[in-house]
């Protein structure tokens, strides 16, 4: 066993010490060491359960004959983080957490890893740490959130709130009903309650591979989501005695495997950042060309909030991503031979599964769409591409021609909106906010939320080289590459400029000539970089485009 190399022989008697010092038995140590990255805080709703899972986790190793020991990851809340500085630090954790527990793994020689996440980076960052590690792993997330129910019975999600804002600022929602929002749209712990980033990518280490059933979807406070991380705990030794691997896994076809089911539960915008990085870990390169073939053939068979008003729970009800990969087998859409965590094939994982509510899961023969829910868009504006929650769109705004209206921050543009000074048919563009120039890519869920909580999301489009939270509906135009601070297109827009969008076509242009373009760019100087010191600074000089997953080099 790899822990032999702490643990046995009398050179080890040192490390035997200190493990002794932990008060480990000679006999916990003759066993294997099954490492549990657990990433409980007291800051994360997705989080603060995390602790149960990982004492359920623990009992699940030792059951099977392992000895489990646990540290910790970082987690950052991406909703407490949102609208100011603190979302500059979001994505960078991917990398903070993928660092942290590739030295935890290596420098203490484990067997394998149980990795407990939840929320938005916690879950590709650990995702990358096990791909670079490569020792057996499984993955056991804390479970999504329940939906709220306000004050006269309807259901709510975090993605209700950030609109009632919105709808406030626009007259149409008094402080009583911010307040009704406030008190009931978050009503537990877990992951927030719609198809939002965490849980698309919980679902997808289903999807992939590295979950088991349920690992996305199952609720934070079901005790079924108890048993759960026992089984993953049990499990884990079982993949250490087959020596199966997370590259064993994480195969080309099952990256394909994971874009066709994030196109058909129609997930955060988010997974192009993510599977992209994670595949590098593993000497894959994903492009997002790729991402549109896949979506051309993929039917979009889910609208979970925001594109709809369903949620996990109803999508756990009704079979969940088991019962969304099942369908998506009907077509061929699948390669069921891969290997999974369970030491079995998927084709073997989906016998006996079935769709028990096609309302919530729409069969493939009765699709919301015949694409998927992501669409890339190329164009003069987006040379490398940009991405969009397609089935989260408004019919009315698949195609949409306006004027540009431009902001160089976050902020500049959502004093705009809630001042009124956008108005129907205008195409916001927000730049200098992508993974050079924010630094750090922030989220634009408040300027988003705003317009379509003011009654605009069927008739402005939002454009940035930032990024969207998985919450973001609305014609939410994200990732433009190249950036403005790399001197891409985005950069030289100017107010008025005419900007067309063909989502059905995958197209992005500015209606501005090619040796007009070619003069602002001359004249063009790239501004002074917002962040110059610290962890930040140092991330702006080594990340890559957004085309790549935003990775570091």
């Amino acid at each position: 066993m790899r822990s032999d190399n702490v643990t046995k022989g009398v050179e080890r008697a040192p490390n035997r010490s200190l493990f002794y010092a932990l008060g480990y038995t000679k006999e916990e140590l003759e066993r294997p060491l099954i490492g549990v990255v657990c990433s409980y805080n007291e800051i994360v709703p997705g989080h603060m359960n995390l602790d149960k899972i990982a004492e359920a986790v623990k009992a699940g190793v030792r059951a099977a004959g392992g000895t489990p020991v646990e540290f910790p990851a970082i987690a950052v809340c991406d909703g407490i983080a949102m609208g100011h500085i603190g979302m500059k630090y979001s994505l960078v954790t991917r990398d903070l957490i993928a660092d942290s527990t590739e030295a935890m793994a290596i420098a203490h020689q484990f067997d394998g890893l149980v990795m407990i996440p939840n929320c938005d980076k916690n879950v590709p960052g650990l995702l990358m740490a096990a791909a670079r590690v490569n020792i057996p792993t499984i993955f056991c997330s804390g479970g999504p959130m329940l939906a709220g129910r306000l004050n006269d019975g309807r259901r709510s999600c975090l993605s209700h709130m950030f609109e009632a804002v919105g709808a406030y600022k626009a007259g149409k929602l008094d402080e009583a009903g911010v307040e009704d929002y406030e008190n009931n749209a978050c009503p537990s712990c877990g992951s927030c309650s719609g198809m939002y980033t965490a849980n698309s990518m919980n679902c997808l280490t289903e999807a992939i591979g590295m979950g088991l059933r349920g690992n996305g979807t199952i609720p934070a406070v079901w005790s079924a989501r108890l048993r759960l991380a026992k089984h993953a705990g049990m499990q884990i030794i079982e993949l250490v005695k087959k020596d199966i691997k997370p590259r064993d896994i994480m195969t080309p076809a099952a990256f394909h495997n994971a874009e066709a089911v994030d196109m058909a539960l129609g997930c955060s915008t988010n997974t192009m950042l993510h599977l992209p990085a994670i595949a590098h870990e593993c000497g894959i390169e994903l492009d997002l060309d790729m991402s549109n073939e896949i979506s051309s053939k993929t039917p979009n068979l889910c609208h979970l909030a925001p594109a709809g008003d369903t949620y996990m729970e109803d999508l756990e009800g009704a079979g969940g991503v088991y019962a969304v990969m099942k369908e998506l087998t009907k077509k061929g859409l699948l390669d069921t031979s891969v290997m999974t965590c369970t030491g079995k094939t998927l084709e073997e994982n989906l016998e006996g599964v079935v769709n028990r509510n096609p309302e919530i899961i729409r069969p493939v023969e009765n699709p919301y769409s015949a694409d998927g829910g992501i669409a890339v868009l190329k164009g003069n504006l987006a040379p490398e591409g940009c991405v969009v929650k397609r089935s989260a769109v408004a019919p009315e705004m698949m195609a949409h021609t306006g004027p540009a209206r431009v902001f160089d921050s976050e902020e500049e543009a959502i004093t705009a909106i809630y001042a009124g000074k956008i108005v129907p048919g205008d195409v916001v563009v927000i730049r200098y906010e992508g993974p050079k120039g924010g630094p750090g890519m922030r989220e634009m869920l408040n300027p988003t939320s705003a317009i379509v909580g003011m009654g605009l999301g069927e008739s402005v489009a939002l454009i940035t080289d930032g990024r969207f939270s998985g919450a973001t509906r609305g014609a939410a135009i994200g990732h433009v590459c190249p950036e403005a601070a790399q001197g891409g297109p985005i950069a030289f827009v100017e107010e008025g400029d005419i900007i067309s969008i063909d989502i059905s076509a995958c197209k992005i242009e500015v209606q501005v000539d090619e040796a007009t373009l070619a003069q602002r760019k001359a004249k063009w100087v790239c501004p002074e970089p917002k962040v110059k010191t610290g962890y930040l600074a140092r991330y702006a000089k080594l990340v890559t485009s957004a085309s790549r997953g935003a990775v570091l080099e």
